[in-house]
């Protein structure tokens, strides 16, 4: 694979590819920095981005950045540049959460992943309804070796786990709503397309229509306000629900999982099919422990996911490149 030369502009421009992960509220918590003489990334938290409210451990934020980080491996690995990653490298400073150095000795290529390229810009959450088209089980095989290969573990519902789990939803959708803090918190990401130079949260036309039949999980990001000449939709009947889950609990498995989320939704995007995600009943801690499957399920879900046949949802705003970049020497 040709290795193009590591500028500036290329540098700029990895960051401006990882930077289209997903993330909670699309409030885009992270921080670069890149090292000219080492060759080598770090991520942060930003933590003016946090959710006190909806994200009180932080735990959905690393998601975010780990989708992030993903980005960037898949970024380098495309323009040639071999990568070797560590988490959290400094327990003296926990907002540092990973470094990335460029082409590092004995590091392994990962073609699988640098193949996963043309998927990071066309990848969009859908907040539409999809068809009832079943996912191809070789699909849901694949998607689950791509979760493991970031060592987290994805897993469609079965039938019974799955009502169990759309009612949690449905209970945790009432809970946000009946929570004033949280519907404030909300609001603060959310606005209209035709705001001034938005550059983070979700506009207004990705919210998707407004549920009028189905069991297909959703958020209303219109929380309690009425969004004029929004249409209304029937969602599925029987949406595709699977869960990730990882061993561990903490800031380094929340990572991992961010990354193995990424994967999952990039090989998703290569193969047509659309996602969003159902994070409601992951906020409230009373819920979340629910989620496991009762029969087979081990470790701790860290995110729903919703999967199907359906369009890909609007490109949402993204943060200018050099307010979330910092070069030096």
């Amino acid at each position: 694979m040709f290795t193009q030369v590591l500028d500036d502009t290329l540098v700029k421009t990895l960051v401006t590819e990882a930077a289209t992960a997903p993330s909670m509220h699309n409030a885009q918590p992270w921080r670069f920095g890149y090292v000219r003489h080492s060759r080598t990334f770090t991520l942060s938290a930003d933590l003016e981005r946090t959710m006190p409210h909806a994200d009180p451990t932080t735990r959905a934020l690393h998601l975010g950045c780990g989708a992030a980080l993903l980005n960037l491996r898949v970024a380098a690995g495309y323009v040639g540049h071999r990568t070797s990653t560590a988490l959290l490298p400094d327990p003296l400073a926990p907002a540092l959460l990973a470094t990335v150095r460029l082409d590092a000795p004995h590091a392994p290529a990962d073609e699988p992943l640098a193949g996963l390229h043309p998927a990071v810009r066309a990848r969009h959450t859908s907040r539409f309804p999809f068809s009832e088209r079943p996912v191809p089980q070789q699909l849901r095989a694949a998607f689950t070796e791509a979760a493991a290969r970031e060592g987290a573990e994805l897993a469609f519902l079965g039938a019974a786990h799955r009502e169990t789990v759309l009612d949690l939803i449905v209970h945790a959708e009432g809970y946000n709503r009946m929570d004033e803090e949280r519907d404030v918190e909300q609001r603060r990401w959310t606005h209209a397309r035709s705001a001034p130079e938005p550059a983070d949260g979700v506009p207004d036309d990705a919210f998707g229509p407004v549920k009028r039949g189905g069991a297909a999980p959703t958020r209303d990001f219109a929380g309690r306000e009425a969004v004029p000449e929004r249409a209304y939709a029937d969602f599925e009947r029987h949406p595709q629900l699977a869960s990730l889950s990882t061993a561990g609990d903490g800031p380094v498995d929340w990572l991992r999982a961010g990354q193995a989320l990424e994967r999952v939704l990039l090989c998703a995007t290569l193969e047509g099919v659309a996602a969003s995600f159902a994070t409601q009943p992951l906020e409230w801690p009373d819920l979340r422990w629910i989620l496991r499957d009762p029969v087979s399920g081990t470790g701790h879900v860290q995110m729903i996911l919703r999967l199907g046949y359906g369009p890909q949802g609007p490109h949402t705003p993204r943060r200018p490149v050099d307010e979330i970049l910092t070069i030096t020497p």
